[in-house]
């Protein structure tokens, strides 16, 4: 007995019986079951849905139907669905248009983030260097440096250099305040990926270059994956540095949707399907790599 209670954790309670004495939340989400549980993150989901299936039947129903009801009074009179709106938005040049501008932009960046981020990261984790653990020190702090700061500076030194106002200004301005955070996160996992695996490679005979290619990116492909869907969604709904760094020739479609709204305040026809096709792509691609993305943010947690 004394050595069965002297296992025990200290300030620990428990019951006659022997077994610890649980809380009373414990004790609560235990009689209410997973059912319940299950059944209350499922309601919670459908609040979450509900603006954006508003935004969908919004954008497939008439100007003066828009007007008159809510989006909801089309479960009673489906007849109101038209694709009309989406005909007006696909004959609408200026949406055409930057949307044409946000997959320039939003690719190229995700792409560059990714390719610079990997090889950096790489070398932080597994690379030699005369003051490594210092400049990744510094990289991380610029993580925390806010992208308000950088605006007036960095739109000077565009400025100077005759690319403001093109996509290639707005490319790199995402690029260098996407990569801290993306060396930080592949960092820390390709530091996590066994040591005899790169020394295995190493002594069958390939460089650096064959190790980063064959070895680290098929093991890192989670990680990968999960920065590229970030990198994407952060750069496709960007407002802001559009705004500050765009012209009218290089906006992308939330500018396009913000001077839409600006102009024709209640220009629902145009508003509603180009929100929503703005809203859709990004969608596919979650849900596209929705395999990778739980894969690597669940993986620091098997290691």
């Amino acid at each position: 007995m004394t050595a069965v209670a002297s296992e025990r954790p200290a300030g620990a309670t428990y019951s006659a019986a022997g077994g610890p004495r649980r809380g009373l939340a414990s004790r609560i989400v235990t009689k209410l079951g997973g059912g319940a549980v299950q059944a209350l993150l499922v309601l919670v989901a459908v609040g979450w849905l509900v603006p954006t299936i508003g935004l969908a039947i919004s954008s497939l129903r008439g100007v003066e139907d828009n007007n008159a009801t809510g989006w909801w009074t089309v479960l009673t009179r489906p007849a109101e669905l038209t694709l009309s709106n989406y005909r007006t938005v696909l004959g609408n040049h200026d949406i055409v248009h930057s949307f044409g501008n946000t997959v320039a932009i939003t690719v190229p960046t995700t792409i560059l983030v990714v390719v610079v981020a990997a090889l950096a990261a790489y070398a932080f984790a597994w690379l030699e260097f005369p003051g490594r653990d210092w400049v990744f020190v510094v990289v991380v702090g610029l993580i925390v440096v806010p992208v308000q700061v950088a605006l007036i500076p960095v739109a000077v030194l565009y400025g100077k250099l005759h690319i403001f106002g093109t996509i290639p200004c707005v490319i790199l301005f995402h690029l260098a305040f996407g990569l801290p955070f993306a060396i930080f996160l592949l960092r820390n996992f390709f530091a996590g990926i066994p040591r005899d695996l790169l020394e295995a490679a190493r002594m069958d005979g390939a460089g650096e270059w064959t190790v980063f290619r064959k070895v680290i990116m098929p093991l890192g492909l989670p990680a990968i994956a999960s920065l590229a869907i970030f990198q994407f969604l952060w750069v496709w709904n960007d407002l802001l540095v559009a705004l500050v760094f765009a012209d009218a020739d290089s906006a992308p479609i939330t500018v396009a949707l913000r001077s839409q709204t600006r102009q024709f305040s209640s220009n629902i026809d145009i508003l509603a399907p180009g929100a929503f096709l703005s809203l859709a792509v990004p969608l596919v691609v979650f849900f596209a790599f929705q395999r990778y993305y739980v894969q690597g943010v669940l993986a620091g947690s098997v290691k």
